[in-house]
């Protein structure tokens, strides 16, 4: 190898990003960004590094194994590098805003780093844009929300959007009722999130035929909505399904188009959400764009948000149109390059007074050069 290559190795799960891919990220950001600020989510900026003990507080906790953590030379304190910005803007709306008006609407963007990535997501580095509303236990802010990532997302240009409800305190809430506690519990949950029917029937015992009906009824919001009604529910249960269905309504009267299916039993990934979670798909999308759903923020205060994946995001994107780019030969009055970039066009500046100006619009891939006052074509 190389120096020159050695030089340009990075850690697996970690790499650059080039133009014009970077210029058009944070293009995609500003203008997520602005979407929500127009809805009233105003821009927090946590730090990069926290002390442990914060970062993985409350929900933060659910993030522990995707952690960097590192010695802090100055207080001999363990910090953690960010794996998720959720947790970070609970605890700020808990303290620095603990005082401000409920319900607070809060909105971020910045770059996560976890331990390792996945089969499906290799990245370890990612960037990540969303919104979070804390202090209103309402289904319509649960609503509120999933419609605003419908929105928003939709005025990109995604199309083919759909977003995929779930429940994840609908299983537990049963079987608790069904007397399952623990170990048992636990097995049962993660065995009807993997969906093994086998094993589902084993731990479940007299009560298989209920989740195998809580698992069966996966499909269309309408469809699994109708089957989750014509279960005979416990109590509990049934009162964290009715959440769901509420939720439902107010999606349905507020974007009537907008695709929308029902997993009742999927819980990885939601294991601090305490309601109503949902996953963001889209047509041309390889992974989910991104997932939210409501928990209790750092002081126990009801909270909803969704946080979505840049990564994913600009691979659901059309692609950007290119702006023209114009040469401007050595000598080019400065005016005209503000008149043309006022105009919106890029202009480069050449240096080299004996060089061929065409020939150096071609090399710096330039579709235009300033020539006679005028911008000329490059042929």
């Amino acid at each position: 190898m190389t120096r020159s290559a050695e030089r340009a190795l990075l850690p697996a799960g970690l790499s650059d990003l080039l133009p014009p891919d970077a210029a058009f990220e944070a293009s995609v950001v500003d203008r997520l960004t602005a979407a929500f600020e127009a809805h009233g989510y105003e821009r927090v900026k946590p730090p990069l590094v926290e002390f442990e003990t914060s970062l993985l507080a409350g929900a933060g906790g659910a993030m522990a194994e995707h952690t960097f953590r590192l010695m802090d030379p100055v207080s001999q304190r363990m910090m953690g590098l960010r794996a998720d910005m959720t947790p970070q803007v609970a605890r700020i709306a808990a303290t620095r805003l603990k005082n401000a008006a409920r319900p607070l609407r809060l909105g971020y963007a910045g770059q996560v780093l976890r331990v390792r990535g996945s089969e499906l997501k290799p990245a370890r580095q990612l960037g990540q844009v969303g919104v979070e509303l804390i202090g209103a236990a309402d289904p319509a802010a649960d609503a509120e929300v999933i419609l605003l990532a419908a929105e928003t997302l939709g005025g990109l240009g995604i199309e083919g959007l759909s977003i995929d409800l779930n429940l994840p305190t609908l299983v537990p809430a049963a079987a608790r009722a069904k007397g399952f506690e623990g170990d048992e519990l636990a097995a049962l949950v993660a065995a009807l999130d993997r969906r093994d029917s086998a094993a589902v029937a084993r731990l479940a015992g007299a009560q298989a035929r209920l989740f195998d009906k809580l698992q069966r009824a996966a499909g269309p919001a309408v469809r699994a909505l109708a089957a989750l009604g014509a279960i005979e529910l416990p109590e509990p249960a049934a009162a964290e399904l009715a959440k769901l269905v509420a939720v439902v309504a107010r999606l349905r009267a507020g974007m009537p188009r907008l695709a929308l299916t029902v997993d009742p039993v999927e819980h990885r990934g939601f294991e601090y959400h305490n309601g109503v979670g949902f996953s963001i798909f889209a047509g041309r999308a390889q992974s989910e764009l991104g997932r939210g759903g409501r928990y209790l923020s750092g002081e126990g205060e009801p909270s909803t948000g969704f946080s979505l994946y840049l990564d994913a995001l600009i691979q659901a994107l059309p692609e950007p149109k290119p702006r023209s780019r114009i040469y401007l030969p050595p000598g080019t009055a400065r005016g005209v390059g503000v008149r043309l970039r006022r105009a919106g066009w890029v202009t480069l500046a050449g240096f080299d007074k004996d060089a061929d100006a065409r020939q150096e619009a071609r090399r710096l891939g330039c579709s235009h050069l300033w020539r006679g006052g005028r911008a000329a074509r490059v042929r």
